[in-house]
Parts: structure tokens; C-alpha cells; sequence
């Protein structure tokens, strides 16, 4: 089974952490993976959810964060009823947190390969872009050159 999606990584050093623990079979995302990796600082959790900053930011951000649910799920539908409640619990804890008055919300549902995503663990990617930065948020949805 592969728990990350290589192809995808957005620097080398990343791409060598993912085959790292691609190849330990260990799901950086899954507790207690996430609570023992060095490179993730959880910032909040409650029963179905944390809250990390995402060690590999997007270039032009000034925050991302990632809501990450316990559940080893790739699909935001194949949550429980309990865990899609708690996503709110999680957002509404970032907006509090964080004071934000404007953000970027995105979740890559599905096959990791065809979405653009790094890890097979459904997380949300909440950015906040860097409002003096040349450099435009994006999020690339597809593996696919060209397509964003």
C-alpha cells in the first residue's frame, strides 16, 4: 500500500522524508506518527482532529495549516458523522487562535496521485497568503503539468 504519493513532493528533502516513511509503512499523519515526528509540531488536538503547521509550507503563505482527522481516510464522505463534526471544532479553533480575518481552505479528496497531494491521509490545508508577497498562493490540484 502506498501511503504517500512521491511523485508529489514539493522539495527533495521532502521527498525524502516521505520515502523514509513510505518504506517504515508508518503514515505521518496517523496517531501516534504525528504526535512522534520531529518535523510536525501539533498545535491543537481533541478527540478526532489535529492541528499542525505544515513543515513544507507553500510558497507566498504567512500560515499553513494542516487539519488532520485520526481516521485513516483519502475521502472527506468516508468520515463518520462524529469526525466531520469535529472538523469544525478544528477550523473554528485556527480562526480563534490565529485571529483570521480572511484564509484559503482546501482538502484533496481522493487518490493522492491524481489530486497533487503528498500523503494517502485526508488533511485540509488552511493558508493564509503573504499579502506583500510577489508570489501568488497556489494549490495544485493535479499531477498533471500544466494543470493547476
Amino acid at each position: 500500500m502506498n501511503l504517500y504519493c512521491l511523485d508529489n513532493a514539493r522539495t527533495p528533502q521532502q521527498a525524502q522524508q516521505m520515502h523514509g516513511l513510505q518504506t517504515a509503512g508508518k503514515c505521518l499523519f496517523c496517531p501516534p506518527h504525528l504526535d512522534a515526528h520531529d518535523g510536525q509540531r501539533v498545535m491543537w488536538r481533541d478527540a478526532g482532529w489535529s492541528v499542525t503547521a505544515n513543515q513544507y509550507p507553500y510558497p507566498g503563505t504567512v500560515l499553513h495549516l494542516l487539519l488532520v482527522p485520526d481516521d485513516h481516510v483519502t475521502d472527506l464522505l468516508d468520515l463518520a458523522a462524529p469526525a466531520r463534526a469535529g472538523l469544525w471544532r478544528a477550523l473554528a479553533w485556527a480562526h480563534d487562535t490565529h485571529r483570521l480575518t480572511h484564509y484559503g481552505l482546501a482538502a484533496r479528496s481522493g487518490d493522492c496521485r491524481y489530486t497533487g497531494g503528498t500523503v494517502a491521509h485526508l488533511h485540509l490545508h488552511l493558508v493564509v497568503g503573504d499579502l506583500d508577497s510577489p508570489v501568488p498562493v497556489r494549490v495544485k490540484l493535479s499531477s498533471t503539468p500544466g494543470v493547476e
